[in-house]
């Protein structure tokens, strides 16, 4: 696996609907694929918000790879480090400051992600090599008191990590979508020139195979805070679209996001409702600055003339503006041009409702002296009584004399 910082990582749960036996899974075929792949008939009819289980944490073991995974592989006798681990974490499960789900990824000696590596997610840590005779200790220093595990010590992990479930002898669903997602993950990476960016790895069982391809997605977000998404019913056609969008812009898809880490499965349901409404919103916000018709006006513009109304036209329709308020609605404390100005909002606003209710409001035209300004009026009428006033003087002076 292509790790973007030293890493990779896995899934495993509880059980879904039609398992199959343990064996290698073959290359998918059309008739695979048809049952149990993208073309499946179930694929896609369910609602998937709401449908991942509450953790705070998520542990990945890096052992083995999916041809040699058993159906429980935390289970199997012959597994001891995965069992071990499994069994420490469960017990210890009522003590732990931070719910915490195990999954199982792939990891070979001599790989990037070798066999026994553990990678904590949303801490972006990594410990090199547990064995099954360290697993209390481990358990007990790191997920239990939160603290350093000696004589491994945490490795800082960097990049997206993703992790698609591939565990066919647990359901063919997964054993069928999960390697197409895989090749097409590697391939779009490589493509995009994400190599050392995002490391991409299968894992096993993550819950809701009839999901499949579930995809799981640690990628830090605008602030740079790191969580963990799940997504259902991936298709290799959108592996571009959750490489651009959710790793590259740090925005869920939301048509195939199942949840995430550290919210219940209703407040999952919730955060997208609360999506779906606000962008319902903006979309109707953004409609409603390019349309005409949302302004009530059918287009027609309604901005005061110099004089006299302002009655306009267009395509039938006919809006006019009231240049002044009714004497009672007049702040007499402000100047008789702002009650103007208020007259023409008050009336653009009775318009757009009454265009809503299919009646036109017709406006009262304003005549030349209702728009003359009152502070003009005392103007000129100054100006007169002064030449009076000197006029006046005059004849006196000359009658004098």
């Amino acid at each position: 696996m292509a790790d973007p910082s030293p890493s990779p990582p896995t899934a495993a749960s509880a059980s879904d609907a039609l398992l199959a036996p343990d064996a290698t899974l073959p290359a998918a075929a059309p008739d695979l694929d048809k049952e149990f792949g993208f073309q499946r008939a179930e694929l896609g009819k369910e609602k998937l918000a709401g449908t991942v289980g509450f953790h705070e944490r998520h542990v990945f073991l890096c052992y083995k790879g999916p041809e040699e995974w058993p159906s429980h592989v935390e289970a199997s006798e012959s597994d001891h480090l995965p069992r071990l681990l499994a069994a420490a974490i469960k017990a210890r499960k009522p003590n732990l400051k931070k719910s915490t789900k195990l999954t199982i990824c792939e990891g070979e000696d001599g790989t990037e992600s070798s066999l026994g590596d553990v990678l904590i997610f949303p801490d972006m840590i990594r410990y090199r090599e547990l064995t099954h005779l360290d697993v209390d200790n481990f358990v007990e220093e790191v997920l239990l008191k939160d603290t350093e595990w000696l004589p491994g010590s945490p490795e800082a992990i960097k990049g997206s990590y993703v992790f698609v479930c591939c565990h066919g002898s647990r359901d063919k669903r997964c054993g069928v979508c999960g390697p197409a997602l895989i090749t097409r993950f590697k391939e779009e990476i490589e493509g995009q020139g994400l190599d050392g960016q995002v490391a991409v790895s299968a894992c096993s069982h993550v819950g809701g195979h009839k999901y499949a391809g579930n995809v799981i997605i640690f990628s830090p977000d605008a602030k740079g805070e790191v969580t963990g998404h799940w997504y259902g019913y991936v298709a290799p056609d959108d592996v571009p679209v959750l490489l651009r969008q959710h790793i590259g812009q740090g925005e869920i898809v939301g048509h195939l996001w199942r949840g995430q880490l550290g919210l219940s499965e209703e407040q999952q349901k919730k955060a997208l409702e609360l999506r779906h409404a606000t962008n319902g919103l903006t979309e109707e916000k953004s409609s409603a600055k390019e349309s005409p018709e949302a302004n009530g006006t059918n287009g027609a513009a309604c901005n005061p003339a110099p004089a006299g109304g302002c009655c306009q036209g267009n395509g039938g329709g006919l809006t006019c503006c009231q240049n002044d308020l009714p004497e009672a609605k007049q702040d007499k404390s402000i100047p008789a041009e702002q009650n103007h100005k208020s007259s023409t909002t008050e009336c653009d606003k009775e318009n757009v409702a009454a265009t809503k209710k299919g009646r036109m409001k017709i406006c009262r035209a304003s005549t030349w002296f209702e728009i003359w300004d009152r502070s003009d009026t005392y103007t000129t009428l100054a100006v007169v009584a002064s030449a009076a006033t000197v006029f006046a003087a005059f004849r006196c002076y000359k009658a004098m004399n």
